[in-house]
């Protein structure tokens, strides 16, 4: 796959997303659909209730269409894509259903939490399925002691890393643009991974989902006019967690991905401080709103996280 290629996927998705988001938006708007913000989060939050919601579905509508498209013009319709395309809509299911609830009980609760869990351990399972299927070693470098070959082990950092990192990115859409522009570095840099190693089905899953970023970014930009939801947020994070385990580079999302294990790690800190000594470290978590509580515009944080995850995709990349 060439430059122009590449680019023509990311254009294409980039238009049909831009195109089809404003009807979205005028829909949700008609329906009264929008977000409801959380009671312990920031008062200057409330501002935003109100203000649609579920946007990932477009955006993963076209992410899911290119992948189909463009792997079947390309020739790399294979087990390994049709593998990505059931875990960005197996876990976009699970947003939307989330989401759903959320929208039309107009409540901050969707799926109770061990609903949510089982669900992502379940599609984390059928991926292992699907990845030995396409013919794949169930292979996991394990720190200190170099490649394993083990399918207990396989499917049990699987199950972990897809279900963690699908709740990461849940964790960090909490501000106006800051999921969707620090995935679409992490994506992008993978892509980069991909093209070097010639794994054009992750080629592809990549630049459509960079496409489709990009033209969801035109709106969610601060003041955002729609929000991506768990249907977005989900699908994305369980992506990035497929594309390290397929292109066998597991652990470099640690670093491609510094902000969302930042943002993780503040509310397992906040959350055992809390519980064991009765203090709380963060003004607030996610660690974006212990910076907005310092008194950070929204912006800031936005261009200082994606600088963060900028520098932490480049070191990685530079280190591997």
């Amino acid at each position: 796959m060439n430059s122009l290629s590449m680019g023509m996927i990311v254009v294409a998705v980039f238009l049909a997303t831009v195109i089809a988001m404003p009807y979205f938006i005028k829909f949700m708007r008609k329906k009264q659909l929008g977000q409801v913000t959380r009671e312990e989060g920031p008062l200057w939050h409330e501002a935003k209730t109100g203000t649609p919601t579920m946007g990932g579905v477009v955006f993963l509508v076209m992410i899911l269409l290119s992948m189909i498209i463009f792997g079947a013009i390309t020739g790399h319709f294979t087990i390994k894509l049709i593998n990505g395309i059931f875990i960005f809509l197996f876990f976009g299911l699970i947003g939307f259903i989330d989401d759903f609830i959320k929208v039309f009980k107009k409540q901050n609760e969707g799926l109770t939490s061990k609903q949510k869990f089982l669900a992502q351990l379940f599609g984390s399972a059928v991926f292992v399925c699907l990845f030995v299927q396409s013919g794949q070693s169930p292979m996991i470098m394990v720190p200190f002691v170099g490649s394993v070959t083990s399918i207990v082990l396989f499917t049990a950092f699987t199950m972990f890393w897809i279900t963690g990192f699908s709740n990461a990115v849940n964790l960090t859409d909490g501000l106006d643009g800051l999921a969707a522009t620090t995935s679409a570095i992490a994506y992008a840099f993978y892509a980069y991974l991909a093209f070097k190693e010639g794994q054009m089905e992750v080629l592809i899953m990549c630049l459509s989902v960079i496409g489709a970023l990009l033209g969801f970014l035109v709106y969610n930009k601060k003041p955002a006019q729609i929000f991506m939801g768990d249907v977005g947020s989900l699908a994305l994070g369980a992506g990035l967690a497929i594309v390290s385990l397929l292109l066998h580079h597991e652990w470099s999302l640690l670093g491609i991905g510094i902000v969302f294990v930042c943002e993780t790690a503040s509310v397992m800190l906040q959350v055992a401080s809390f519980k064991t000594t009765g203090k709380r470290i963060f003004k607030m978590s996610p660690i974006h709103h212990h910076f907005e509580m310092c008194g950070w515009s929204e912006k800031k944080v936005v261009t200082v996280f994606s600088l963060v995850g900028l520098l932490g995709a480049i070191m990685t990349t530079i280190l591997m």
